[in-house]
Parts: C-alpha cells; structure tokens; sequence
C-alpha cells in the first residue's frame, strides 16, 4: 500500500533492460512533470553503459536536464543504501518478463510497455521519429500518472489505474514515407 503523507515525494524507479533510452527518457520526463512530487529514477537489469546519442539529443532539445543522466544497473536500486521506492515501472517486455530484486520500500509496480527506439532502422528521420514517438508515449502515460489523486485512492484502485495507463494505446500512426 502507498502510504499518502503530506508533502510525500513519491520515489519512482523506470526499467527497461540497457537503460539507454525509453527509461532515461521516462525519468527525465517525470522529474521535470512531477513538479517536485516525484523524485524519478532509470536502471536496466544489462545496462548499456552508455545513454543513446538520439535519446540525449531529443532530451536537450526540450530542454530536459540530462546532466546527471547516465545508463546504470538495477541492482544500485536494490541494497539497502537504496531509496525507498514507491513504484516501480517496466517499459520493455524483456525486463518485465525477468525477475527483479528485491526493491526497498515494496513499490507498486506495472507494465508499461512500448516499442525501442534505440532498434529502430530506416533513414535518420525515421529513427528520429521513433524516439520522438517514444518520448510522447511516454510523456502521456506520465501525465495521466501524475495527475493520478493519489491520496484519494486505496491501494486497489491505484494498482487498477497504473495498470491501465500501461494499456494505453497511444501509438501514433507510422510516419509519411518518402516517395521513392
């Protein structure tokens, strides 16, 4: 159960494999939207070591804070230095299909599946897209999160709803393709 406490800064943990793009992009995205509520953070179970050259482009040209974005393991997450966490969100099938440790604080977690940008093939503008898709997928389930009203709901009907924004399907059509 989340505990509601006035004040409360809700600790939320973004998951995806290499940590390279869609989670570093989600935890940008919820630091800056969670207007200090929320405190994000972004880890990968095989973390690249490195955040994708697209994924840090499109961050600064929003102009997200990125300087201390960094590709790094789950398992920072999971000793007992580690915050406390309030929820935790897969957004890649291969990390939600794996076992996680054991995360501080016993978070709330769900699926919030989407496709990798970071595969995505085709020209630069393609690839472009693919992470600018991503970013508004992510940019939707994270607004409808963090208007959520979290002291209001029991434990339950929050799970239900962090459930469904995960079900959300926001994809937007393909892009335009170039006449050949």
């Amino acid at each position: 159960m989340i505990e509601v406490v006035q004040n409360k800064v809700f600790n939320v943990l973004f998951i995806c494999t290499g940590n390279s793009a869609r989670s570093i992009m989600a935890e940008a995205v919820l630091n800056r939207a969670g207007q200090g509520r929320f405190h994000a953070f972004s880890a990968g179970s095989q973390p690249k070591g490195q955040v994708h050259p697209y994924a840090l482009d499109l961050l600064r040209r929003l102009n997200y804070d990125v300087s201390g974005v960094r590709s790094k393991s789950w398992l920072e997450f999971s000793g007992s230095n580690a915050p406390k966490l309030d929820f935790a969100f897969t957004l890649c099938d291969d990390a939600a299909a794996e076992t996680c440790p054991v995360w501080p604080g016993q978070p709330m977690t769900a699926h919030w599946g989407m496709p990798d940008p970071a595969v995505a093939t085709g020209t630069e503008a393609e690839i472009r897209y693919a992470f600018a898709d991503t970013m508004r997928m992510l940019t939707n389930r994270i607004n409808i999160f963090v208007s959520l009203p979290m002291k209001s709901l029991d434990a339950l009907t929050l799970q239900k709803q962090l459930n469904a924004i995960g079900k959300n399907k926001d994809r937007a059509p393909d892009p335009p393709q170039a006449a050949e």
